[in-house]
């Protein structure tokens, strides 16, 4: 286990669900779930954050920041997209300003469906990205070895 993935920071970006994925996000950081005992902290700071968890579908009003917040985000660094809005655009998949799912403005490595996604189906996801960052991490020490 890299230093990258022993206190894994997480930034939360509601663009656009109802609201019923951001309960669940909650309540996987709370108590009953309790994913600060791995070690996983909430930030508001992109600058600090080895994960971004996104939920709600990509519209044209907010898509520049769902960019910006990835953008500002340091190498190496996990999107998960939580509920099946963030991954397809779910039920607003219609609606005349969605765009679609996460993967519409960013890459997305891992997608964690429901509606609304489980707290159970958010650990999972972590810990998966928790991989990805791990893989992530030791390439860039491999690709900074090589230059």
């Amino acid at each position: 286990m890299t230093f990258a993935t022993k206190s894994p920071w997480v930034i939360h970006y509601d663009a656009s669900s109802c609201n019923g994925c951001d309960i669940e996000v909650l309540a996987a950081l709370c108590p009953g779930y309790d994913v600060e005992r791995f070690g996983i902290v909430n930030t508001g700071n992109p600058k600090h954050a080895d994960i971004f968890l996104v939920t709600g579908s990509v519209n044209e009003r907010n898509i520049e920041v769902v960019k910006e917040i990835y953008n500002q985000m340091v190498e190496p660094k996990v999107v998960i997209a939580c509920g099946i809005c963030a991954c397809s655009a779910g039920i607003f998949h219609d609606c005349y300003n969605v765009i679609g799912g996460v993967d519409q403005a960013i890459p997305v490595d891992v997608y964690a469906p429901g509606c609304a996604v489980r707290p159970e189906a958010i650990i999972d996801a972590v810990v998966q990205g928790l991989g990805i960052l791990e893989e992530k991490s030791k390439a860039l020490q491999a690709q900074k070895k090589g230059a």
